[in-house]
This record gives structure tokens, sequence and C-alpha cells, in this order.
């Protein structure tokens, strides 16, 4: 949401006043800000959501890789880990894409809706700077027949300037006076608004967790039946590898 005013030659009688000026400028400035940090949010969500998606897919793929791995078909404990595997990693990818279905639910289809009024924000804000253009520009033509010598005509041309005047200054009036008043509303709006959908957004992710702290027990349980620390586990690769690296075929020349 941009604002850039018209610049036109400005009367001589100040017909907004500066603090009026100056409240508007600032009740808007946060509105401008509020715009930008819930489009920015916005993305945010998505390129979580999709990153969420993309990560329990790829270990899906992984664990489906993996179970069709030969080994599998020469070791028993062998498949029938990576068959656990493949079992929680698409349990895992369930859960997930439920997650990610809340959270497109209840936060970015929220946020979307939300950042879709700004337009109508910003053309009421543009349709009240039109409003003070044309104030301006008929005040100034008011004072401009003030200030000539008062004949038949100019008396004519004044009053129908001012008539002219009337209602474009009513119109301005009250388009500043509803935005003065609706601007600041709009903004502390935001509190109720999105408060149900961070909380909705912390269940889920709760929700998600918890599933996932069940799930990896139940994987540990199953596949570390020989009870080792990672230490223990760390030097048993080391172990293997040394043997790997002592047969001649992957000797050093």
């Amino acid at each position: 949401m941009s604002w850039i005013p018209f610049k036109i030659g400005q009367p001589k009688k100040q017909i907004v006043s500066k603090t009026v000026e100056r409240d508007f400028e600032r009740e808007y400035d946060k509105l401008q800000k509020l715009e930008d940090q819930t489009k920015k949010l916005h993305k945010d969500m998505k390129k979580s959501t999709e990153a969420d998606l993309s990560m329990s897919k790829a270990a899906v793929k992984i664990s489906a890789d993996l179970l069709s791995n030969p080994l599998c078909e020469q070791d028993q404990a062998f498949l029938e880990s990576m068959t656990a595997l493949d079992t929680a990693m698409r349990r895992m990818d369930t859960f997930n894409q439920e997650k990610v279905y809340q959270i497109q639910k209840t936060v970015i289809d929220p946020l979307k809706k939300y950042s879709g009024v700004f337009p109508s924000l910003n053309m009421a804000v543009k349709r009240r700077e039109q409003a003070l253009q044309d104030y301006k520009r008929l005040q100034s033509k008011v004072e401009k027949y003030e200030e000539k010598e008062r004949t038949g005509p100019v008396m004519v041309k004044l009053h129908q300037a001012r008539e002219e005047l009337r209602p474009v200054r009513e119109d301005f009036e009250a388009k500043n006076k509803q935005l003065l008043e609706e601007m600041p509303k709009f903004y502390h709006s935001r509190i109720d608004y999105f408060q149900p959908s961070f909380e909705a957004l912390i269940r889920a992710q709760v929700v998600y967790f918890t599933e996932m702290y069940k799930i990896f027990s139940e994987l540990t349980d199953q596949i570390d039946q020989a009870g080792l620390t990672d230490e223990q586990r760390e030097r048993e690769t080391e172990a293997k590898l040394s043997e790997l690296r002592a047969l001649s075929i992957v000797a050093d020349d």
C-alpha cells in the first residue's frame, strides 16, 4: 500500500489542521506496516508448509528406497528394521499432511483474506486525498474572488464558487472523519482476528509433535534391540569401516 499526495497550489486558508493531518498520517502509516507484515507472514507460512510437505515426502522416499534394497532379501533383521522405518515415515507423512491442512485452513487462508481488505482501504484513502485536492482547489478559487474588488459580476462568481465549494468541503470532511474513526478500529481489530489463528497454529504443532514423539519412540523400541548408546554405535561403525578399508580392493596404491 502506498500513498503519494497530489501536489497543487495551496490555498491561503489552512483547511486541515496540522494536528489532524499528523493523526491521519500516523494511523495510515500503522496500517501500511500492518499490510506489509501480513503479506510477509502469509508468504513465510506458505513456504514453511511447503517445506514441511517436501521434508516428509522425502523421508517416505528414502525409507521406500531402503526397503527395496537387495539386502532386505538377505537379512531378515534388516528387513524388519526397514519395514518399521517405512511404516513410521508414512505415519509421519500422514500426520504432517493433516497438520499442513489445519494450518492452511486456520492460518494461511485467514491471512490471505485479511490481506484482501487493504486494497479497499487504500482506495478509501485515495478518495479522501482526491476530495482534499478538490477542496483546496475550490478554496483557492473562493479566495481569488474574495481578494477582487466587490463588483456585481465578482460577487456573482464568488457566490457560485462558495456554492461549489460547500458540497466538496462536506464530502472531504465526511471522508476524513470516517477514516480517522475507522483506521484505529481496523488496526486494533487485528488482535481479535489473528488470535484464534495463532492459537490454532500452536495446537496443530503440539498435536503433530506429540504424535511424532509416539511414532519415533515406538520405532526406537523396534530397531534399538541391542540397546547400544550413540557412542557405542559410532565405535561399531568405525570398526566396520576399518575392516572394509583393510580389504585389498580398497587399499591405497
